[in-house]
Formats: C-alpha cells, sequence, structure tokens
C-alpha cells in the first residue's frame, strides 16, 4: 500500500487519495477492529505524503461504521450522516431540524477532538455510489434493472422524493418544484461549514434514470451529457456563483467551529428571532453567521414547509439594510443576485416561499 502511495505522489504527482471503504484498514488479519491501525497512523505520518489530501470513506462492506471515530490528525472524512440528514431535511420529513443545525455547523457533535478543524468534514449530498441529485429528486425507488441483478443491487436508503411523479415528467409544476428542490441542495451544501464534495453533473441535472448503481455500466447512462451546459445554464449559473461566495467569504474558511468561543457568531432562529423550532414536526431553520472582523454578516433562511412562512429578521443598525443574495424561488437570474438586491428599508421580516433558502447579507445603505 505505501509502495503504491509513494509511486503515485513521487512519479505521478498525485495530490490526494480518497480511500474506499477506508474502515477495512483498521481490521486486523482476523478481521477484528484495532484501536491503532498500523497502515493508517504510516500513511498519516509519512513524510513522503505530508503534503497530500488523505480522505476516508470511514465505513466498510462488513458494517464497521466509524465518521466521528476515524483515527488520525489528518484525515479528513466523508460525512455520511451529513449526506443523510441534508436529504431528509429538504424532502421534509420530522425529526431533522436540530440535527441539519449540527450539519450546517460543521457536526461537531460527530466530532469532538478539541483541535479538530472543522474542514476535515468532507460534506456531501450525492457521490458516485447512489442518485444523481436529479435523481434524488426525480425517484422514489431505484430502477437498476439494466444492471442485470433483478434490482436488487445499490442501496435501499436514499432518502429521496420523486416530487409527485416517478421519472421524467411534463408538467411545469413539477419540474419546477424539482429545480427547487436541487438548488435548495446545492445551498445548504455551500453554506454548511466544512469542506463540500460536489459529484460531476449534479450542477447541469445529469440523470442516470433511477439507477443508483452504474458502476457496470460504461455507457450513456454514466456518461457526462455536455448539452446540460445550455439546457440548465441557469442552474450551473447558480453553482458557480455558491462557489464564489464559499471560498470568497472568510465565514466559511474558518479553521475553528462555529460553535465555539474562539469561532465567528452563530445564532439560531426561527420564524421568531432567538426562537429556533427544534420540534419533531418542524420544517424550518434560519441562523444568523456574524464576522465583525472581516465585515461579514448573513441571514439565512430554510423553510422546508410546503407553506410560505414569514420570518423575522435581526435588528440591524441604522446605517446597514439587509439585501437579498439567494432565493430559490425565484427564477434564474433572481434566485442569485450578484450584487445583492436590497429589501425595502426597514423590513423586518421576509416571506420564504415553500421548499426554499433564501440567504440575506447585510451591507451599508
Amino acid at each position: 500500500i505505501m509502495d503504491c502511495l509513494h509511486y503515485w505522489v513521487q512519479v505521478m504527482h498525485v495530490d490526494g487519495f480518497r480511500f474506499d471503504l477506508a474502515s477495512v484498514l483498521a481490521r486486523d488479519e482476523l478481521g477484528n477492529p484495532l484501536r491503532d491501525p498500523p497502515v493508517l497512523w504510516e500513511i498519516e505520518s509519512d513524510p513522503i505524503l505530508a503534503g497530500t489530501k488523505i480522505i476516508a470513506e470511514a465505513w466498510d462492506a462488513a458494517g464497521l461504521y466509524q465518521v466521528g471515530s476515524f483515527v488520525g490528525h489528518r484525515w479528513a472524512e466523508w460525512n455520511g450522516q451529513y449526506r443523510d440528514d441534508v436529504r431528509r431535511f429538504v424532502k421534509s420529513d420530522q425529526d431533522t431540524t436540530a440535527r441539519l443545525a449540527e450539519r450546517i455547523a460543521g457536526s461537531r457533535d460527530l466530532y469532538h477532538q478539541p483541535d479538530r478543524e472543522p474542514n476535515r468534514s468532507i460534506n456531501f449530498i450525492t457521490c458516485h455510489d447512489g442518485f444523481t441529485l436529479n435523481d434524488l429528486v426525480s425517484y422514489n425507488q431505484k430502477h437498476n434493472a439494466a444492471n442485470l441483478s433483478n434490482n436488487q443491487d445499490g442501496s435501499d436508503a436514499n432518502f429521496s422524493w420523486n416530487c409527485g411523479h416517478e421519472g421524467p415528467a411534463e408538467a411545469a409544476e413539477i419540474e419546477a418544484l424539482r429545480l427547487r428542490q436541487v438548488k435548495n441542495m446545492l445551498a445548504i451544501l455551500f453554506l454548511s461549514q466544512g469542506t463540500p464534495m460536489l459529484l460531476m453533473g449534479d450542477e447541469v441535472r445529469r440523470t442516470q434514470h433511477g439507477n443508483n448503481n452504474v458502476y457496470c455500466q460504461d455507457n450513456a447512462l454514466s456518461w457526462f451529457d455536455w448539452a446540460g451546459l445550455e439546457q440548465h445554464a441557469g442552474l450551473l449559473r447558480f453553482a458557480r456563483l455558491l462557489v464564489r461566495m464559499k471560498l470568497g467569504y472568510s465565514l466559511f474558511q474558518q479553521e475553528k467551529f462555529w460553535t465555539s468561543p474562539a469561532g465567528p457568531d452563530v445564532t439560531w432562529h426561527g420564524v421568531y428571532l432567538n426562537q429556533p423550532d427544534w420540534a419533531s414536526q418542524s420544517h424550518s431553520l434560519a441562523f444568523e453567521l456574524n464576522d465583525p472582523l472581516h465585515a461579514e454578516h448573513l441571514h439565512v433562511i430554510l423553510n422546508a414547509y410546503w407553506k410560505p412562512l414569514e420570518f423575522e429578521l435581526p435588528h440591524l443598525p441604522p446605517t446597514q439594510r439587509w439585501r437579498r443574495m439567494i432565493d430559490t424561488a425565484l427564477p434564474t437570474p433572481e434566485d442569485f443576485t450578484d450584487p445583492p438586491v436590497p429589501l425595502a428599508k426597514n423590513a423586518r421580516r421576509y416571506t420564504a416561499q415553500p421548499r426554499s433558502v433564501v440567504v440575506l447579507k447585510a451591507e451599508n445603505r
């Protein structure tokens, strides 16, 4: 293993690795989990690999699940809890709001080490295994017949919702809802603390037609269709601006958790200020991010409810006003305005449309 990694780094100039089912490397020769797996510690401490990224899929095929407990001080982890909790909140499942808050704030409940950096959480909603983001909002069930395994392969725990129709839909209202749900999940991904991982093609609604296990499909089912760049140009623009926001704000580049005393201020709200609704039937959440050192102040509204909700806005100094940066309920290019659009003077509330994400920015008048 070490010889291979050295070769890939020194000869092929690979700059990082993601270890599939990495927890298998934490077992001894009899399959028992080890407290201090030698090969994992060797990978972490090896001087040739010191400048590389090392990312673990912190589980294995035999049931070992180590998200939050994987060894080491460098290893980043695929945050499978993040994937499931965002999916469930956006599709309006119960008992999701409090869990979503933890995921957005870097999953401090999973990663307890006092000196751990939040960027070691690899946040993702989709990956090469499972549904694409488009299929996540288009199918309730997997459709893997083409794999010739009687639809028995691939995961059944998809937490997907077809928005009222299984597969491609001609109804404009269903397509509009699906697009909004895609934008909602992309927005949450890039608004969360941690390192976002985006599946190739999700930014242009790449589809695998409901197949969630295309490992054996070297054909159009798994290929990238470049026509999507024009067909979904509005979504592509939206995704690009999210990436620019993530890279451009110090709030999202912090090496301290938002919830730690040394981090920037995060305040949780609901439809009323300072009153987040953690109840099991809650489908809404708002949070305020404030970094006075870099003059960054954002207010984020998440409405996964199927009706509009009116949210109170935090008070600002007389010299400032709220401006709308993101509203996923609006068509392109209003869904992400650059520069942000000012709200009405002295606006105290914002109506978030059903199943939408809103981001407001405080700026001088």
